[in-house]
Order: C-alpha cells, then structure tokens, then sequence
C-alpha cells in the first residue's frame, strides 16, 4: 500500500510570530492496534492558538508540532483493536487526549493538541480511538469543529463543578466563542444570561440567542453591580470569566454568595488588581479550568443534540492554505467583543 501523505501547518517556535507557521507536506503516520486515521474536513482556531505564536500561552508546549486543537472528520481506518469506531464515522477531536474523565491531571494537561500533540491543521491524521467523540448528528463538519475547545470549556465551567439548574443565572462577557456557547448551554438549560459587551452592534446578536440582559460595560463602569441588581440583589449564580486584569474586580461584585467564578481567559491582562482573598469575604468559588474531559465532551453531545444547538461561526471561511491569512484575520477581531 502506497504511503499516504497529508499536508499540514507546522508550529516551528514563538520567535517569529505568525511566522512560526510553516507549510508543508508530511507521510502520514500508520495506523497502530488502538489507532484510527481521520481525514479532516473542517478545523477551527481559538484565542488560545493566536497567544501560543504570541509566545503568551501558560500551559505545556512541544516543538516543533501541527497546530490546532479543533477539527471534524470521518474515520477512514480503524486499527484492529479498536472498538469504538469504522470507517465512515463522523467524529471530533478531543482537546487533551489524555483526559478522559474525572479531575484533570499533571499528565492530562500534557496532552494538548496543537500544542504538545500533533494537531488538526492538516488533511489526515492518526488519533488513539480515545482522543475521538462522536460528531453531534445535527451539526455539519464546519459547525462540529468548533467543540473541541471553546464549546467542551462552556460547558465545563457551568456543568463541571456545580452543575447549572434551571432558574440559576448565568453572566457571560463578550462575544468570543466560549461566551456564546455559554449563552446557548444555559438558556437550554433553563437559565437566566446576562450579557456584557462593549458593542451596539452585537446586543442584537445576544438578544437572538437568547440572552435576557445585555450591559455595555463600556458605558457602564460599574456593570457587576447592575448584573447584580438584576438578579434581586442575590448576586450571579455562574459566571464565565475571560478578561481577567480588565474584568474580575466587576466579577466579584456580582457573584452570588456560593457562586462560581469560571475563570478560562485573560483577554484584559493576567494580573488583576483584585486578590484571590476577596473569595472568602464574597463568599465564592473562583475556579481555573483547561477545557475538559472526553466524559464531559460526550455529554455536551447529548445535549448539543437533544436542543438543536449550532454554533455561531464566522463568515469567512478559509482553505488550509490560507491558514496564516485566518490567524490575521482571527487576530484583528479578536480584541473587538
């Protein structure tokens, strides 16, 4: 059998920027007894692809390595162990590979696609039967790329340590991907949202996904208080934290006493002036997360499924040629939610 090969954009390091992006053509890995070759249809990028070029990325990182975590295909081979796949399957990619269920740990995070593992900026790739979910059945490959990170970390933050129940709020902040899953897993969920963005333009948006609030935090400065006067003074039960530096002083302001803090980004700066001490006098939980597991990613499925739900993308759609003209394009707009 002829070797088989793929084209693929290579991560070489962070010293040229988006420069460290190298295109080139690569055989094809055999596939192993617990293996399965994917040919991918569709990938996506995330904030988290733009800061590891940006040499800002905290988490594990191995050069040089295929870059992107999220990517939608259909299994072509399955090696003779594998029971969980055939050829034909639809399926989408999980984020850390080796995270499977339970607790993430030291060597789960350092699993990473796109990051530490070869990932799914390429045309064929070998993955462990495990590192695969079955792709939702109502969503084609360009929607289902857009789950294996930004999607699994919404639903990590309002599922994975205290479940959301109908009837809870929920305050999401901006218009980036885990925001808007966010939005849609809890208004599925029978939650109230409440909305921040620094743009006119986008309260339509939120409003037609659902969102029961939307607060210019532009125009208001002391949003967190607003957010909290609309839930009666009780305060937000869930909120989706991705400033950091520019808005956890407001998060805090509008927790819930026994409310979850989800703090997945840092798009206003790593270090905010509030202290992780101010927890204990609002009496919350503010939680770091990295994605989540396969158990997670599959339940999110189910539910992806049982609502109807589709991702918000783009319009502009890209070839894998033009993969560095996407994370230019991703780069200008990813300061504007």
């Amino acid at each position: 059998m002829a070797l088989l090969t793929t084209k693929q954009w290579k991560i070489t390091g962070t010293d040229h920027d988006f420069d460290g992006l190298s295109f080139e053509e690569a055989i094809v890995p055999q596939v192993g007894e617990n293996e399965v070759l994917v040919k991918l249809r569709a990938a996506s990028l995330n904030y988290r692809d733009l800061v590891i070029l940006k040499d800002k990325y905290p988490f594990p990182l191995k050069f040089p390595v295929v870059g992107g975590s999220d990517g939608a295909g259909e299994v072509v081979k399955a090696g003779p162990k594998v029971s969980k796949w055939k050829a034909g399957d639809n399926v989408v990619t999980l984020f850390n590979q080796g995270h499977q269920y339970g607790p993430l740990d030291i060597a789960g995070a350092h699993t990473g696609l796109g990051g530490v593992i070869d990932g799914t900026l390429r045309q064929y790739a070998v993955f462990n039967e495990n590192g695969l979910v079955r792709a939702p059945k109502n969503l084609s490959h360009l929607e289902s790329c857009t789950l294996s990170c930004a999607a699994l970390t919404a639903w990590n933050a309002l599922f994975g340590l205290k479940p959301l129940k109908a009837g809870e709020s929920v305050l999401v902040q901006g218009t980036g991907g885990v925001s808007i899953f966010a939005l849609q897993f809890a208004k599925a969920a029978g939650a109230v949202v409440i909305a921040t963005t620094s743009s006119k333009e986008k309260v339509e948006m939120f409003k037609k996904l659902g969102a029961d609030y939307v607060l210019n935090y532009k125009e208001d400065k002391h949003w967190g208080e607003t957010a909290r006067d609309l839930t009666g003074g009780q305060g937000v039960d869930h909120i989706v934290e991705v400033g950091g530096e520019g808005t956890l002083e407001q998060s805090l302001k509008a927790i819930k006493m026994e409310g979850i803090i989800s703090i997945i980004g840092f798009l206003g700066g790593a270090k905010p002036q509030s202290s992780v001490i101010e927890c204990l006098t609002n009496i919350c939980t503010a939680r770091g997360l990295f994605v989540g597991s396969r158990a997670m990613m599959e339940d999110m499925v189910a539910a992806i499924e049982a609502n109807d739900i589709h991702p918000v993308i783009d319009n502009k759609v890209f070839t894998l040629e033009e993969t560095k003209e996407a994370y230019t394009y991703m780069f200008g707009i990813a300061y504007t939610c």
